[in-house]
């Protein structure tokens, strides 16, 4: 079985989509996501800088139009499972057909602009944890009033709350464990969101969604959840949530999952997969020389159950 997953805030790059821009058609297509989105994708994808395209409200319809761009490529692929990290939940919901590709590039929009707004209210951040005792390394988070925001897998956590805070953290780590200060404009998943959360739940009454035709795992538990308006609502209250990646992880592995392709910009999600699910066959798809290999993943791990939703 075959799950594909879109990846999250940070793990764009200057120019990753300049490649891409090569294929027949995609330089269009990103024009018009553009144009939905009422940001220069073309140019953010292509020539700003590390510091521009770390900005929440580019970065969030930035990595959403790489995985819109990507997945028409593939060939339509009957995956199995669809799962996204943070905003990749909403490339997961377009691809599974709860949102149109222009829903999902709206709702991004006022996503991505939201959340930078809440951030400014107040000077927060993340740090990522990795390594130490998870016991320890949780207790240590509430000692200095930090949120888990993200739970990867075993030995990798991410940690949010104020800058004063994180900066305690990184004096007085948990035994064995390395805090490295992420490029993030705040706290997100955690309660410093909730402004943005008001401001989506609006929004997200506006939106028709539709069921998803193939299983969608949540961040929020790791649960499979296939409803199109539970899918919105979740993607909306995830935002002041933490992210519970390594309940998704274990999804995949109770639903028997071979085979996992990471959507543009890959390396994130595959990096954890490694370590996380030995025995998965796993492609990241970087640039458009990566096509072949994820065709051919596809066509491996594609089963006559692949995209059926169970009645």
């Amino acid at each position: 079985m075959l799950v594909i997953v879109a990846p999250g805030q940070g793990s764009q790059t200057p120019g990753f989509l300049g490649p891409w821009l090569e294929e027949p058609g995609t330089r269009d297509r990103l024009k018009w996501l553009s144009a939905v989105a009422d940001i220069d994708l073309v140019e953010h994808g292509t020539t700003s800088d590390a510091e521009t395209i770390q900005d929440t409200a580019v970065a969030q319809p930035l990595l959403v139009a790489a995985g819109l761009l990507a997945l028409p490529l593939l060939g339509s692929p009957a995956a199995g499972v669809l799962s996204g990290h943070s905003v990749g939940e909403i490339t997961a919901a377009a691809a599974a057909g709860v949102l149109t590709d222009e829903q999902a590039m709206v709702l991004v929009r006022e996503r991505g602009r939201a959340m930078a707004r809440a951030a400014a209210q107040v000077p927060t951040g993340m740090s990522a944890l990795l390594g130490g005792d998870p016991d320890e390394v949780l207790a240590v988070l509430a000692q200095f009033d930090l949120t888990p925001a993200n739970m990867n897998m075993a030995g990798q956590v991410v940690a949010a709350g104020t800058l004063e805070n994180l900066e305690r953290l990184k004096a007085e780590p948990p035994a064995k464990a390395r805090v490295r200060p992420l490029k993030v404009a705040g706290a997100f998943h955690t309660h410093f969101m909730a402004p943005a959360v008001e401001v989506l739940e609006g929004h997200g009454r506006a939106i028709s969604p539709g069921d998803a035709s193939v299983r969608l795992v949540s961040n929020a538990d790791g649960q499979v959840v296939t409803d199109g308006r539970e899918v919105l609502d979740r993607i909306v209250r995830q935002i002041s949530r933490p992210v519970r990646w390594d309940l998704c992880l274990d999804t995949f592995r109770e639903l028997g999952v071979t085979g996992l392709l990471e959507l543009p910009p890959a390396g994130t999600l595959a990096g954890i997969a490694k370590r996380a699910l030995p025995g998965v066959e796993i492609v990241s798809l970087k640039t458009p020389a990566d096509l072949p290999a994820a065709r051919e993943l596809i066509a491996k791990h594609t089963s006559d159950e692949n995209g059926k939703v169970p009645a």
